[in-house]
């Protein structure tokens, strides 16, 4: 019997009464509750049950409470190949490629059960409804949560999609976890500039074991995206509120996560999505324009970049040591308009003098970075800190890695870094 998560008096509580996850029952406690038995989390209390109701919501019920528990029905058992048995020649294809997180997790809809997806392939099936949109092709890249990423990963599945550049897919879904994904945009929208087709990041605030889980509809509404609107570039694609009604498909390097856990934490910032999918319609962004480039992938990344963000009270040396070991770039989060304190005013030339770039975002979260203003902006800029604009200072951080591994000498990179790439700079 399944027993996953359950330990102590939970785990006694299953056995004794013949139940497993996945089991359909109905418990009579302060109430009369009917659902099915959803695993434990690993860490988890041993005093509780997790029952999944019917309205899609899970519930946990206090063993001490429970009077009495009746199963209805065991875990239903089915066989699944990892692709499609029959793909429908009338649909379009997608390509589904899998690197992990919260959203690779699988739920049997029928039993309630949860497992790690351990493929691409099991991810697809956890969601039957893709398969009456289009036919699903699956890959498995590799599988991390997203905090464990680094550049050496962006480059794994910027080559991955190139090679499916010139496919006769439709679009590519690249499964992501969240913590990081707005880094992995950025990076796949400049190192794969002028892609020709559409690529979306999908991922997932809540796993599907919990309340309300995104990961579904964030696929669904994906492929829909990726078959109808033959937009080519790259866009991270979640939840636009907190209800279910509207996807946003987010581009690349102007999404942030702004929430911890809600449903809606991506937003585009400086405007609107790209487009919005509210279920069959897709509503396009009419100040939405994506610079038009050739295809000329530049996959290759530095990291010897450092993101620093100023406060009052910041030691200088801070970035005096950056300067004298090694680093080449500094994606400086300056105040309002793009100031630091006089303090910094040292360290910033000494930077400079030793062939740094420093580039100057801002902690705010909307707004541009104007350095003409006040006094403080116009010394920085004499001592030849480079204005970023609306530039968000994570995607400052990935381009800067970027044009540090694409050119051949500071003022290259420099020029690089004004240039509107990938609308990383934003009207």
């Amino acid at each position: 019997m399944s027993h996953f998560g359950y330990k102590g008096k939970g785990l006694e509580f299953l056995t004794n009464n013949k139940i497993e996850v996945g089991s359909q029952v109905k418990i009579h406690a302060d109430s009369i509750y009917a659902g099915v038995v959803m695993p434990r989390y690993e860490h988890s209390d041993d005093h509780h049950i997790v029952l999944k109701l019917k309205s899609g919501y899970n519930i946990g019920l206090e063993l001490d409470k429970i009077k009495k528990i009746e199963l209805e029905s065991a875990p239903a058992i089915k066989k699944e190949n990892s692709q499609n048995s029959q793909p429908n020649p009338k649909l379009p294809k997608i390509l589904l490629l899998s690197t992990g997180g919260t959203i690779a997790s699988r739920i049997d809809y029928r039993t309630g059960a949860v497992t790690p997806a351990l493929s691409a392939a099991e991810l697809n099936a956890s969601v039957p409804e893709l398969a009456t949109i289009a036919n699903i092709d699956t890959e498995v890249i590799f599988s991390e949560y997203s905090e464990n990423l680094l550049p050496e990963h962006w480059i794994k599945i910027a080559e991955k999609l190139d090679s499916y550049s010139g496919s006769e897919y439709d679009g590519i879904i690249v499964a992501h976890g969240t913590d990081t994904m707005q880094y992995t945009a950025s990076a796949l929208a400049f190192s794969l500039a002028g892609f020709p087709k559409s690529v979306a990041l999908v991922g997932s605030q809540r796993s599907s074991d919990r309340p309300s889980s995104d990961a579904a509809l964030n696929l669904i509404a994906a492929t829909k995206f990726l078959i109808e609107i033959h937009s080519p570039g790259i866009f991270v694609v979640m939840h636009n509120n907190s209800s279910d009604d509207e996807i946003a498909c987010n581009w690349a390097t102007r999404v942030r996560k702004n929430h911890t856990s809600r449903r809606d934490a991506f937003k585009t910032i400086g405007g609107s999505p790209a487009y919005i999918v509210k279920g069959n319609n897709i509503e396009k962004n009419k100040l939405f324009n994506l610079p038009k480039r050739d295809y000329t992938p530049k996959i290759k990344f530095d990291n010897r970049v450092l993101l620093l963000k100023y406060y009052p009270g910041l030691d200088p040396e801070i970035m005096n040591y950056a300067t004298n070991s090694g680093y080449k770039g500094v994606i400086i989060e300056g105040t309002g308009l793009g100031h630091v304190g006089k303090t910094m005013y040292g360290a910033i030339e000494n930077a400079k003098k030793k062939g740094l770039f420093v580039g100057m975002t801002s902690q705010c979260i909307d707004g541009m970075v104007r350095m003409t203003v006040y006094d403080s902006g116009r010394d920085l800029l004499n001592l030849g800190v480079t204005p970023l604009g609306n530039m968000i200072p994570e995607t400052a951080l990935v381009k800067t890695m970027w044009a540090l591994a694409n050119s051949k000498d500071s003022d290259e990179m420099t020029k690089i870094m004004k240039e509107n790439i990938a609308l990383e700079f934003s009207d």
